[in-house]
């Protein structure tokens, strides 16, 4: 028994991250928003199968709804694999990359074509299983530069450069600042787009409606263009004009 253990703990390692990757698939932006009867995430907004763009929907409860649920498919999964670490055998990496296996589940979800979110509420909840104080002090970051600027991707990339100083500062567990390094890493990345859209004050800010935005896009670039169209008439015309408007003027 003792020499096939070190396989049965490499098997149970292995079969945990797998489980974890099968959760995190769960695209719960969707499904909410299919069991509400609200159109589907992935077809408006940013189509990002997130909880802020479901709150573009205009439903407050389906993104309250899919951001608890997106958080626990990362919580649930590592906080088991570390309450029974040790009757398992399994390590602190095992327990780390279970974590970041979930989150991988959001990104590139099996069930959903492997097109999913870009894992912000499901890495909150793997933060809080690895230590909640860590998740904790990432959520008030989160919060703080929410409140400031009102933008839900700059409080999320913001959030992830903090993350990884937070776990090295404050908690010994190497494997798992790695862990937290490497999510960290992906979610800007997923957020390469709303990046540019902030330096080219394009992005949307928390709570406005897609049709809003682009609303108040286009009554500036019609007026922009009524102002800038140049006068193509004729020469002839244009004097004709003139010269009607000056005896107008004189009437």
């Amino acid at each position: 028994m003792d020499a096939i253990r070190p396989h049965l703990d490499l098997i149970y390692s292995y079969a945990a991250m797998f489980v974890a990757y099968l959760i995190g698939s769960l695209s719960f932006a969707v499904i909410v928003s299919k069991l509400m009867r609200l159109p589907d995430p992935r077809t408006y907004g940013s189509n990002n199968p997130g909880a802020t763009n479901v709150l573009r929907s205009g439903s407050k409860k389906a993104a309250a709804l899919t951001l608890l649920l997106d958080a626990l498919k990362g919580y649930v999964p590592t906080a088991l694999v570390s309450y029974y670490a040790a009757d398992f055998g399994l390590v602190d990496a095992t327990i780390a990359f279970v974590g970041v296996a979930a989150f991988l589940g959001h990104l590139y979800p099996v069930f959903f074509k492997f097109k999913g979110g870009k894992g912000v509420a499901t890495a909150l909840g793997v933060l809080l299983a690895y230590e909640p104080m860590l998740g904790v002090a990432t959520l008030i970051v989160w919060v703080l530069v929410a409140a400031m600027f009102r933008y839900s991707s700059l409080a999320a990339i913001i959030a992830s450069v903090f993350a990884p100083f937070f776990t090295l500062m404050f908690f010994d567990r190497p494997v798992v600042a790695l862990a937290v390094t490497i999510m960290s890493l992906m979610l800007i990345w997923r957020h390469w787009r709303n990046i540019m859209n902030l330096v080219a004050g394009k992005e949307s800010k928390l709570g406005a409606k897609p049709d809003e935005s682009g609303r108040g896009r286009r009554r500036h670039r019609r007026h922009r263009l009524h102002v800038e169209a140049p006068d193509t008439r004729a020469p002839g015309a244009q004097a004709s004009s003139s010269s009607s408007s000056s005896s107008s003027k004189g009437n």
